[in-house]
């Protein structure tokens, strides 16, 4: 197996130095990513100023762009070989529900499917700094495997979201859940009497959906959950078709 790997936490965050290990123990692995933590960047492309990539290390890249930004520059410039998987993550929070719209993780792991390569995001679901990435790891080498032997439906990727303690429970294949969005921003003011705005800063909660991804979460199960390029809303084409324009 030939895997390019980024992430969205930056180059030397944990999560993406545990999984690199790992995969480098079945596979050549290349890795690529920002130089420090683009989280919640999306689907960013940078267009308005050239990128620099700088290599840190064997078949290892730190650019000072997106994750977006690092699946291209790795594709199509920096790397020797063609992948044939990309792996983003493991990164440090869960992508789960509606917050995959925000995830440089997710993106990444689309921009690849979007250039026709297999592709998964891992997250563990943890902020905390001591966080033990290695069961994640492990599972991530397995899943790989199989995605490149059976392959993925078409315009298909992955999102893994693992839980943050304990024991892993059998993977579950999940649906995107559906997020709380009450109370995420925070209105203050500074000492010099001026208003400021934090976004995201509360404590996030999700809808307990049955067979959603946090539901597997919250019940100590890993969560697979396939996501697709399409986000057109075939339900409603009969419906908007009724309209009289």
């Amino acid at each position: 197996m030939k895997i390019l790997v980024t992430n969205d936490d930056g180059i030397d965050a944990p999560g993406i130095n545990a999984l690199a290990e790992a995969l480098c123990e079945v596979a050549e692995v290349a890795v690529v990513a920002p130089d420090r933590e683009r989280s919640a960047v999306s689907h960013a492309l940078t267009l308005h100023h050239p990128l620099r990539a700088i290599k840190v290390g064997q078949n290892r890249y730190s650019v000072d762009g997106t994750p977006t930004d690092c699946v291209n520059l790795g594709i199509h410039s920096l790397l020797d070989f063609h992948p044939d998987i990309v792996v983003s993550g493991i990164n440090r929070g869960a992508n789960l529900g509606d917050d995959v719209t925000y995830s440089g993780t997710v993106a990444a792991a689309l921009e690849a499917t979007l250039m026709g390569i297999p592709a998964i995001a891992f997250s563990l679901a943890t902020l905390a700094d001591d966080a033990n990435y290695s069961q994640a790891a492990s599972f991530a080498v397995r899943l790989a495997a199989l995605v490149i032997k059976n392959g993925l439906p078409k315009d298909t990727f992955l999102n893994v979201n693992f839980p943050a303690k304990g024991e892993l429970l059998s993977p579950l294949i999940t649906t995107q859940g559906k997020r709380r969005y009450e109370g995420t921003i925070v209105d203050k003011v500074d000492p010099r009497g001026r208003s400021y705005y934090w976004i995201g800063t509360a404590d996030l909660d999700f809808h307990d959906i049955e067979g959603s991804d946090y539901a597997a979460i919250k019940r100590g199960h890993i969560s697979i959950t396939p996501l697709h390029l399409d986000m057109t809303n075939h339900y409603s084409i009969a419906h908007l078709n009724s309209w009289t324009f």
